[in-house]
């Protein structure tokens, strides 16, 4: 394991955006937490769903258990991602047990389906804020950061590997019907999660084949500011035409999902017989790129 010997960054600690990210990712998890999972008993993944499980069958302070849970992660956290990550990630883990204790908030529905659907879009949007902020709400997600980077796998593929014997346990406590449900709420929230974290800026690789190459190539790095590589390739092998086959150029560009689009419209009109494929993609760094990771 390679430790992180990064001194503490205050700095981004108490940087506005990420306490104002922080406080809205708890106020979404706490709203999901006792608006709709706990009253009902159901089960998200990691440490909160571990928490949850345990409170329903001893009955401790669901706020003490996130806390006590979650401090083990926290060593993870420190020597892998760094002092700093590690400060925000307690501090996190604080104003949920606090919330969590404090703030009395009434059920929002019984209905089964809603609380699957709703609780965990509200729970993984919470998560993904915090996220944004630096930190991590849950120490399943510090494990998962770290296993992503040796493994490759992207966060929630690996939680939902570790969650995988949570369920079980909530289907022999709760009833299959539930542990059920509970699976539909971590899916739910998943989904919210990604979104969140990656938002609008995850990467896309798109693909150009046209014979205007050249205009493209102006219109992607004069007009929009991104960057290309180009391969040379040939373009032909056609059924009908075997043989016949022309020199060409590969146009690859990486983008977000709304520059995506509007690139797309103005290559179509440049060339309405341009071929475009894309591929999504987990990473990408380096470049003409925004940093956005900040694990």
């Amino acid at each position: 394991m390679k430790f992180n010997q990064e001194p503490i960054d205050w700095k981004e600690i108490f940087e506005l955006k990420n306490i104002i990210l922080n406080l809205v990712g708890v106020a979404f998890i706490t709203l999901a937490l006792k608006g709709f999972m706990i009253p009902n008993k159901f089960l998200d993944g990691g440490v909160i769903g571990a928490s949850i499980l345990i409170h329903e069958i001893t009955h401790i302070s669901f706020g003490i258990l996130v806390l006590v849970l979650n401090i083990p992660f926290l060593f993870i956290g420190k020597a892998v991602l760094g002092k700093t990550f590690a400060i925000q990630s307690l501090i996190t883990f604080i104003m949920i047990a606090a919330s969590m204790t404090f703030i009395d908030i009434q059920p929002v529905t019984s209905d089964r389906l809603l609380i699957a659907l709703f609780g965990g879009c509200l729970i993984g949007m919470g998560m993904g804020f915090v996220i944004r902020s630096g930190a991590a709400a849950d120490g399943i997600e510090i494990l998962a950061l770290f296993t992503t980077r040796k493994i490759g796998l992207n966060v929630s593929e690996v939680i939902f590997g570790i969650n995988s014997a949570l369920f079980l346990c909530a289907a022999w406590s709760f009833g299959i019907s539930t542990a059920l449900y509970s699976i539909v709420t971590y899916f739910s929230a998943i989904k919210s999660l990604d979104y969140i974290a990656n938002g609008i800026e995850q990467y896309t690789s798109l693909h150009i084949i046209s014979s205007k190459s050249e205009a493209i190539k102006s219109l992607i790095v004069q007009k929009f500011g991104k960057g290309i590589t180009v391969i040379k390739g040939e373009r032909g092998y056609l059924p009908h035409a075997f043989h016949e086959k022309t020199d060409c150029d590969i146009i690859i560009t990486v983008v977000t999902r709304l520059e995506l689009l509007r690139i797309k419209e103005e290559v179509s009109q440049l060339d309405p017989h341009a071929f475009m494929y894309i591929q999504y993609i987990k990473e990408a760094r380096g470049g003409i790129l925004r940093n956005k990771a900040k694990h």
